[in-house]
């Protein structure tokens, strides 16, 4: 175990579990295209613009995505908070089959709760305050119930 690490839960957004994290390094193939990072896909998916989902698959890191789209924010397609989740977890279905090691940290996280340690996201992590929606961390649990019923 690491840090805040405890036997119920896990804190992913650095440690064992980073591949967790939108920002660690693994490549995705979404809809024909190579991106660095699933935050990469993540932003991209906001625009409706290929010239801007472009410029964010080129950003030249996981941070440089997310500037970029919040540099843009008056050009995100329209129904953006309404898609955000559904998209989110599409793009983790896809960072789980694309990549072994991650689905293979997935399920050795058992049951345990996933938490995004994000000091600073109180909708994707926990925030400051340690009491956000964690709604990164619960699409992971999710997906991880999902593959654990197919097998």
């Amino acid at each position: 175990m690491h840090r805040l690490d405890t036997e119920k839960q896990i804190f992913f957004y650095e440690n064992e579990f980073y591949v967790f994290s939108n920002y660690s390094s693994f490549t995705i193939e979404w809809k024909g295209s190579l991106y660095p990072t699933s935050e990469h896909v993540y932003h991209s998916e906001k625009f409706n613009d290929e010239n801007l989902k472009e410029q964010v698959r080129l950003a030249r890191s996981a941070h440089d995505s997310q500037k970029f789209a919040q540099a843009n924010v008056d050009k995100y397609r329209k129904d953006w908070n309404q898609i955000r989740i559904g998209i989110m977890k599409d793009i983790l279905l896809v960072k789980v089959e694309q990549h072994p090691y991650v689905k293979k940290k997935l399920l050795e996280s058992e049951n345990k709760e996933l938490i995004e340690d994000s000091w600073r996201d109180s909708f994707w992590g926990w925030g400051p305050n340690k009491d956000g929606e964690n709604r990164l961390g619960k699409l992971w649990m999710e997906i991880r119930n999902d593959f654990r019923n197919k097998e």
